[in-house]
């Protein structure tokens, strides 16, 4: 018998705002710069690129190699992405 498996995602758990929020403040508070981009990617998969495009005022191409891998997003459209998730980044 063989076990068929399938890759985990999890944009596809990401159902409310406040997992979204504290996804996002985790990776920010414990993870790299590199994690936290990812996350913002995971994120925006999970609400959809294209509205989160419109929301932000980036093109959804701009969005898409933003926040790939590798991706080196200005830190306005980090803020752009994270006011149209309904977030705000904030130091305390």
């Amino acid at each position: 018998m063989v076990l068929k498996t399938t890759p985990f995602d999890v944009a596809e758990h990401l159902n409310t705002d406040e997992d979204i929020r504290l996804f996002l403040q985790a990776a920010l508070e414990e993870g790299t710069e590199e994690e936290f981009i990812h996350a913002l990617n995971t994120v925006a998969r999970a609400k959809g690129m294209t509205e989160i495009a419109k929301k932000s005022g980036v093109t959804r191409a701009s969005l898409y190699k933003s926040l790939a891998d590798g991706g080196k997003p200005r830190f306005d459209t980090i803020v752009k992405v994270t006011r149209a998730l309904g977030c705000k980044l904030a130091l305390v």
